[in-house]
């Protein structure tokens, strides 16, 4: 399975943004899609995930109300729409998948930069 994210960019407090994440290959495989985002000197952590067939989304408690997950099984493509970003927000953010059975995210994408300025 390949990922591509894309849709980051320079912002503005209080703006809004939608990545996508575009998955090909086998994605039949697919159980979850996740986001992750890394900012500048701090850990990768999880921003939520979305289940593959069902669409179910869970977050992380600090980002329910202003971030949203959602997915087009026809496009094979997976969003996040950020709300109300804040600059706390900036960070590379990455689209993730994990097959049917599997514990781990074994497919990446390669990152897009989510800059928000105050």
């Amino acid at each position: 399975v390949q990922l591509q994210a894309f849709g980051g960019g320079l912002v503005q407090a209080g703006d809004s943004l939608r990545l996508s994440c575009a998955a090909s290959g086998p994605t039949f495989s697919v159980y979850l899609m996740g986001w992750f985002r890394q900012a500048p000197g701090k850990e990768r952590e999880f921003v939520g995930s979305i289940t593959w067939t069902g669409g179910k989304a869970r977050y992380v408690d600090s980002m329910k109300g202003r971030f949203t997950i959602s997915r087009d099984n026809a496009r094979n493509t997976v969003y996040l729409q950020m709300n109300s970003l804040k600059p706390e927000d900036t960070a590379v953010y990455y689209c993730a998948a994990r097959r049917i059975g599997r514990e781990v995210y074994e497919y990446w994408g390669q990152g897009t930069l989510v800059t928000v300025s105050s």
